[in-house]
């Protein structure tokens, strides 16, 4: 049986856990109210964080799913994803458009990584 290990864990839940040497990130989301490119870049940074606390870092991705409050803001979110993540070694994602915990959050990303 392998452990779990959980990082930032609160009353709800935690930012990561890993297990069986996979890191699973909470859903990410960025300061609300601005905008999809500066909640994008805040979320990427947030992710590129807990990857590391977890012993990964995004090269490992394996999955990505993200949504977003409005599908025509897809491009722009894209605009910032496809700076930062690494060619080479881009995860199997999904994008979808869902309503989020509050209207001030445009973007939401949830990753896995190996470790």
């Amino acid at each position: 049986m392998s452990d779990i290990t959980r990082f930032e864990t609160g009353p709800r839940m935690s930012q990561c856990v890993v297990h069986g040497g996979i890191a699973y990130l909470a859903g990410q989301v960025g300061e609300p109210g601005k905008s999809v490119t500066d909640q994008t870049r805040a979320v990427l940074a947030e992710v590129d964080r807990l990857l590391a606390l977890a012993g990964t870092d995004k090269t490992r991705m394996i999955t990505a799913q993200i949504w977003l409050a409005d599908m025509n803001t897809f491009s722009e979110m894209n605009a910032v994803w496809d700076t930062w993540v690494p060619q080479g070694h881009c995860p199997a994602r999904w994008t979808g458009e869902a309503k989020l915990a509050t209207p001030d959050y445009k973007v939401e990303i949830i990753v896995t990584a190996a470790v």
